[in-house]
Formats: structure tokens, C-alpha cells, sequence
């Protein structure tokens, strides 16, 4: 598996938009970290973007990954890049 980070913004006003799917995406990405394929994600202090670290096989696995979430389905999420990382420390 290869490591991958992701960097997305949200839309506006997404933690009032994002009350009624939060539950479902919180148990999604519990599943997935105790797969050993999240790493850790999270927003920005200001809520406007979002930072992730995941483990994957490829680029389109990680895409597709993401683009089954609720909050990129609902509109929560509107945008992302997806970059290889390699881990120095």
C-alpha cells in the first residue's frame, strides 16, 4: 500500500449542513482507520478545507474511497487533491 495525502475544501457553511450525515461518516471513517486505510483526517481550524492521510493501493482507489463518502455525495465536501506521499519520519 502506498500512503496518500488529500487536501479538500469544504462548502459553505458545512458544519450546519453536515449535522444530519455526520453519524454515518464518523462510523464510515471509524471502518476505515481500524482497516489500517485512514490514517487521520480532519478539518482546518477554520472549517473551510479539509487534510487527510490515507493508506491505499493507487490514486483511483483513494478517489473512488472518497467519492463514496456521504459528506462528498451530500455536497459537504466539494473538492479534493489527492497527492503520493512518501513518510521520512
Amino acid at each position: 500500500m502506498e500512503k496518500f495525502i488529500v487536501f479538500g475544501k469544504y462548502c459553505e457553511g458545512a458544519i450546519k449542513k453536515r449535522e444530519p450525515f455526520r453519524e454515518e461518516h464518523l462510523q464510515r471513517l471509524r471502518i476505515l482507520k481500524e482497516s489500517d486505510i485512514l490514517i487521520t483526517l480532519g478539518p482546518t481550524k477554520c472549517t473551510k478545507y479539509l487534510f487527510g492521510i490515507f493508506n491505499a493501493q493507487d490514486e483511483i482507489e483513494l478517489k473512488e474511497l472518497i467519492e463514496s463518502d456521504i459528506y462528498w455525495q451530500k455536497g459537504i465536501w466539494i473538492s479534493f487533491e489527492i497527492y503520493p506521499w512518501v513518510q521520512a519520519f
